[in-house]
């Protein structure tokens, strides 16, 4: 590698280095190239990408990008996988091929320019994925919104009942209930006595005065 390609791989890791919310390095020693495909694939899911370059040039890369602190990191075989996406999916999907491989042993990283040791990188793999913790501060979030929605809600429909069933009986419309029908009193036995009781008759006339009546 000549001097002009040794500054192109300089500037792409620096470039990489700034754009990356994580870095994650491991020791790769033993990892075959199916093996190191199978993670590349895996990787791309959290917007990542796993390189392989000499300590020497990522060293220098560091210092143009300003993160110096990624050169602790730098001993012995390293790799370094560039995160723009989920730092959690990225360290999961690491984490799952060390297990299955026995291989690729954490050294640590950077995280929003802090250094990450090997047991943060660990302890990042076991997060939930980003949209996962979104779900779960929503639902947080919102739980007692829907407890008062509910709240709210029966105590709506109670007083729609109570107002239903106030309204059958008349005191909502406006209107005065009527008055309920007092009974009839009783006819007086006296008055009733002296109603029936049948007025005198006439005296009858004489009938010698009628005759000398007509006679005149």
């Amino acid at each position: 590698m000549n001097r002009d390609e040794k500054a192109a791989v300089i500037d792409r890791i620096a470039g990489e280095i700034r754009e990356a919310g994580a870095v994650y390095a491991v020791d790769y020693r033993g990892l075959s190239v199916a093996q190191a495909a199978d993670l590349r694939s895996r990787l791309r899911e959290a917007d990542a990408v796993f390189r392989v370059v000499k300590n020497s040039l990522t060293e220098r890369a560091a210092d143009q990008a300003g993160a110096e602190a990624l050169k602790s990191v730098l001993q012995g075989p390293t790799a370094l996988t560039f995160v723009r996406g989920d730092a959690a999916v990225a360290a999961k999907a690491l984490s799952d091929a060390a297990r299955t491989t026995q291989l690729l042993e954490f050294k640590g990283g950077l995280l929003n320019g802090d250094v990450l040791t090997a047991d943060d990188v660990r302890s990042i793999a076991r997060l939930p994925a980003r949209e996962v913790l979104y779900g779960q501060l929503v639902g947080t979030v919102a739980s007692p919104i829907s407890g008062l929605v509910r709240t709210l809600n029966a105590l709506i429909q109670g007083l729609a009942v109570q107002l239903g069933q106030i309204a059958e009986q008349g005191l909502v419309s406006g209107e005065a209930p009527a008055a309920p029908a007092e009974p009839e009193a009783a006819a007086e036995p006296e008055a009733e006595a002296e109603t029936s009781e049948p007025e005198p008759e006439a005296a009858p006339q004489d009938d010698t005065d009628t005759e000398e009546t007509q006679e005149d």
